[in-house]
């Protein structure tokens, strides 16, 4: 039997009443857990096997699949919750740690990193910045670090660059021809992305960005990960169906 303080971030259902979860901990890392009848509304582990459930839990850890005994609540992430546009980034958040993560290969960085960004969130900074900070500073785990300092393509440190996601970060203008389809950037761009990369969560204080400017980070950090892992996120999608309703309105 183990206990420890973690983060459901992937549910699957399993027959008529049973859950799969997915628990993210600080000391065993990526862990599958069966929490049996947690289906039934009036079962103990109901609330316990929703996404963002963060608590103590109390498991048996097998070769395949543990079981989930009890959960206790530590957090219940009510502003992010009752906010849709909340529940997508923390949703994307979420996703991009299970497609990053590997079971059993615990992570204290990872783990403080999810816990921070999202009790951040629940205090009110904004979610499309806060996934943006998360999805850069995973970018490391995913093999894939972009060259945010200097010309990826002649090592040249510039006042202006172009941002090639095939080459794997800014490019020069003099450099710009080794890829047609690399990205003009603002100003604010160009000075944002190296500093939201590398800020600790604890000096972000009450951060608000255009939404053009978070716009156009948010494309360049995902069209990255889809062309250098691989990586689509389905959460991603939902959020911009989001956007496009609002737009709407």
């Amino acid at each position: 039997m183990a206990k420890a303080e973690g983060i459901i971030i992937r549910t699957t259902d399993y027959g008529e009443s049973n859950k799969i979860v997915t628990l993210y901990t600080k000391e065993f890392g990526k862990i599958g857990l069966m929490a049996r009848g947690a289906k039934k509304p009036k079962n103990p582990l109901s609330a316990a096997s929703q996404v963002l459930f963060y608590g103590l839990c109390l498991f048996s850890k097998g070769r395949g699949l543990g079981s989930l005994y009890q959960a206790e609540t530590l957090n219940a992430f009510r502003a992010i919750r009752e906010d849709i546009e909340k529940m997508g980034y923390a949703a994307l958040i979420l996703e991009l740690t299970d497609r990053l993560t590997e079971d059993g290969q615990p992570s204290q960085g990872i783990y403080n990193l999810l816990c921070d960004t999202l009790l951040l969130m629940e205090k009110g900074t904004d979610p499309a910045v806060l996934s943006s900070i998360y999805a850069l500073k995973m970018m490391p785990q995913a093999g894939i670090d972009p060259e945010l300092t200097h010309c990826v393509h002649c090592g040249e440190k510039k006042d202006h660059y172009l941002f090639s996601v095939s080459e794997g970060g800014f490019l020069c203008s003099t450099c710009a021809k080794v890829d047609d389809y690399a990205l003009v950037l603002s100003q604010a761009t160009q000075r944002l992305l190296p500093l939201i990369r590398s800020i600790p969560l604890d000096r972000l204080g009450k951060v608000s960005l255009k939404s053009k400017t978070i716009g156009e980070i948010e494309s360049i950090i995902y069209a990255y990960y889809e062309r250098n892992a691989g990586i689509k996120l389905r959460s991603r999608h939902f959020i911009e169906q989001l956007a496009k309703f609002r737009t709407n309105e």
